[in-house]
């Protein structure tokens, strides 16, 4: 018998999304169903998963076991959001407002507003402030089911305060369940005192910032904001190439306000991950599919920023690009920390059936990490990261409902309703 000091059990159906990651093409939907199933777990690793008496025949739970009663509801791994800018200073929320009444993205940003504003808030925050203010919206996302989260820094755009941002997320790592992946990420935007001057901020990011941040091992990856009026790809590809020098990884946001070559980008750095993705083409995703790229898709900015169109899941999933979601939680078009809420918009915006979804916004965003041999799918050995949601996976898209009933961190309830039971 295997020792057990965590059992989920009797589960109407536990969406395991196990096998191979990152899962394309016909297997982006494949969920791994177990119906009436159970999961165990020991010291915060899956012990056994599968049909509930073949599991209670094989575990012996410890004296102080917890066990949890799954009737009526649908395990799924916990979810892997893999772009967020949540380590930030300031408030954005009145831009919502003003984008209501018809103004732009780029015309909020040309009137002072955007990044640069959260920018002159962040650089006057200390690195306390930052933590305090990034640990409620760390507690939002894990009640509503996120598990991991990846955080990027880049509204310091000086390198004194890039490093206090991954400072601090090196310090909200400690202080709360939620696991963190840091990306660096001053490449966000040309600040202000630099307009007319890009080839100097470029030169400041790749000669100062990126070794400053590699020195203190401050992040595992490297982003950059391939878009029109931002970085082009030439200084995409040259910044991302001194951040792999650095041993910092590549990721990019990509294509998102027009086709700007960051999928093409993405393929020729061998980014493990492009992000946003809202014009890409067959040429692009083809490059990516290549290349072995994770679209990370993120429908919620899409829906906040009013862009009138979604990314082309479906064309990806068709040319075999895996897919990911993420929320791009920020201040300024990323108001919701919901994973189910991108979930719901990626199927009934983009076209995802709600298994391909789950996939994407698990195994799938664990592999845009590079996480996937530890979390993202229910597979002995694993992590034991898990969500039970009232009802079925349909039950997802009932957004504003309770339908996340516990979320279990390394094998640890960490939120909701622990709801016990023989």
């Amino acid at each position: 018998m295997t020792p057990a000091d965590l059992l989920v059990h009797r589960a109407d159906l536990v969406a395991t999304c196990a096998g191979p990651a990152p899962k394309r093409g016909a297997a982006q939907a494949d969920i791994g169903p177990i119906p009436g199933a159970s999961v165990a777990a020991y010291e915060g690793r899956i012990v056994a998963v599968g049909p509930a008496a073949d599991v209670a025949a094989r575990v012996a739970l410890t004296p102080d076991a917890t066990t949890l009663d799954a009737r009526g509801a649908t395990v799924v791994p916990g979810f892997v959001d893999s772009h967020t800018h949540l380590v930030y200073a300031g408030d954005r929320r009145d831009e919502l407002a003003r984008r209501l009444r018809g103004a732009s993205y780029a015309e909020i940003a040309a009137g002072g507003g955007g990044i640069v504003r959260t920018v002159a808030a962040t650089r006057t925050a200390s690195e306390d402030a930052l933590v305090e203010a990034a640990l409620p919206r760390l507690a939002d996302a894990l009640a509503l089911g996120t598990t991991t989260c990846e955080v990027k820094s880049g509204y310091g755009l000086d390198t004194a305060t890039e490093l206090r941002m991954l400072r601090a997320i090196r310090t909200l790592a400690g202080r709360q369940p939620v696991e963190l992946s840091p990306t660096f990420m001053g490449a966000h935007e040309v600040p202000a005192e630099f307009r007319g001057r890009r080839d100097q901020y470029v030169r400041l990011v790749i000669d100062e910032m990126l070794p400053a941040v590699a020195s203190d091992g401050l992040a595992e990856w490297n982003d950059v904001f391939c878009e029109q009026g931002v970085f082009t790809p030439e200084e995409s590809l040259a910044i991302l190439e001194a951040g792999r020098r650095h041993g910092l990884r590549p990721r990019i946001h990509a294509d998102e306000l027009a086709l700007s070559g960051g999928s093409r980008v993405a393929a020729a750095v061998g980014a493990i991950s492009a992000d946003h993705l809202i014009y890409v083409d067959e040429a692009g995703a083809d490059a990516m599919a290549g290349a072995g790229v994770i679209a990370t898709l993120l429908p919620a900015a899409a829906f906040f920023l009013k862009l009138g169109r979604f990314a082309p899941a479906r064309m990806l999933v068709s040319r075999r690009v895996p897919v990911a979601l993420a929320t791009d939680l920020n201040p300024g078009g990323g108001f919701s920390p919901s994973m189910p809420f991108v979930m719901a918009l990626a199927a009934f915006g983009m076209g995802l059936t709600l298994e391909e979804a789950l996939v994407a916004a698990t195994v799938n965003g664990a592999a845009a990490l590079d996480r996937q041999a530890s979390i993202g799918s229910l597979e002995p050995g694993k992590q034991m990261d898990a969500v039970i949601l009232d009802g079925t996976l349909a039950d997802l898209a009932r957004i504003g409902a309770p339908v996340v009933r516990t979320v279990i961190k390394r094998g640890r309830v960490v939120a909701g309703r622990h709801g016990g039971g023989a």
